[in-house]
Parts: structure tokens; C-alpha cells; sequence
């Protein structure tokens, strides 16, 4: 594996790894204010980051190439009301598809079994960014309404995890 692709796809995992804390952090800052459904779903969409973090990670130990885990700073403890932690999340979710789609055409240019990694990423993050930019908007719509809000909170809560181990 040529060493600009291992720091790419270390790149990445960075990334993933970021995802997955900053999301469980914000599940417990909703969980402490009783948003039960919201602290639900975020701990969901952290454990698919990880999926993806241990998917990258996989894909370059199979590839020969080395994993480097960068230490990440402490994620904050507080974000807000639920219509601002879901901004954050809709913004991150942006900036992780900007991530994978800033690595594809390098990639492609030099090894394509990498940029069919990444490609399979994109088309994943497509429907997170969706996914979170609906439930922001749903949020906004609410604005202060408890009730929107927690009715919201009901739906959320129905989320059921879809990615398994043997998948990730």
C-alpha cells in the first residue's frame, strides 16, 4: 500500500473516530436533560461511526498498511438545546462528507480498490446528512414548543440499530 493512501485512510479514521465520540457525547448531554428518544438515536448513530471506524480499520490491517489512532481532545458537555445539538450534528455529518469526498479523487487516481472504499462511505453519508438535516429542520419547525419537541423525541426513540458487527 502505497504511504499516501495508509495516511489517507488513517485520515479517515480519524474522522470516524471523532464521529463516534462527539455523538455519544452528545447522547448523554440529551439523555442527562430526559431527551430519552434523542440520547437513543445518538447513541445509535455512535455506534455506526464506530462500524465505520473498525471498517477502515480492518481495511488497512488487510491491506499491510498501519493504523494510527490519534488522540482526540475531550469532547464538549454541553450543546445546547436539541435544535442546536442537531445542527451540530447535520454540520458535522457535512464535514465528514466533505472529508470522503475531498480523499475520492485521489484515490481513484492511485488505487481503486481505496477509492470503492470510500465511494461505498459516500453513498452512506448522502443519507446521513439527509437523515440529519430533517430531524434539524423538524427541530426548528418546533422551536420552543415542549410538546413538538417531545413528541419528536418519541419518534427518535424508535430508531433501531441496522449495523451489526459482521456487517461493519
Amino acid at each position: 500500500m502505497q504511504k499516501e493512501v495508509e495516511q489517507l485512510i488513517n485520515h479517515l479514521i480519524h474522522i470516524e473516530h471523532l464521529s463516534t465520540t462527539l455523538y455519544l457525547a452528545m447522547s448523554a448531554y440529551l439523555g442527562k436533560l430526559n431527551y430519552t428518544g434523542m440520547a437513543s438515536w445518538l447513541k445509535i448513530q455512535s455506534d455506526e461511526e464506530r462500524m465505520h471506524l473498525l471498517r477502515l480499520i480492518n481495511y488497512l490491517v488487510d491491506r499491510d498498511g498501519t493504523v494510527k489512532i490519534k488522540a482526540l481532545e475531550a469532547q464538549p458537555s454541553d450543546f445546547g438545546t436539541p435544535a442546536e445539538t442537531f445542527e451540530k450534528v447535520f454540520e458535522h455529518e457535512k464535514f465528514v462528507t466533505d472529508s470522503y469526498r475531498q480523499a475520492y479523487p485521489f484515490a481513484q487516481s492511485v488505487d481503486s480498490q481505496t477509492a470503492v472504499i470510500i465511494q461505498d462511505f459516500l453513498r452512506e453519508q448522502t443519507e446521513e446528512v439527509a437523515q440529519a438535516q430533517k430531524i434539524y429542520n423538524r427541530l426548528k419547525i418546533a422551536g420552543p414548543d415542549g410538546a413538538a419537541i417531545l413528541l419528536i423525541d418519541q419518534e427518535l426513540g424508535q430508531r433501531q440499530p441496522v449495523i451489526t458487527l459482521a456487517q461493519g
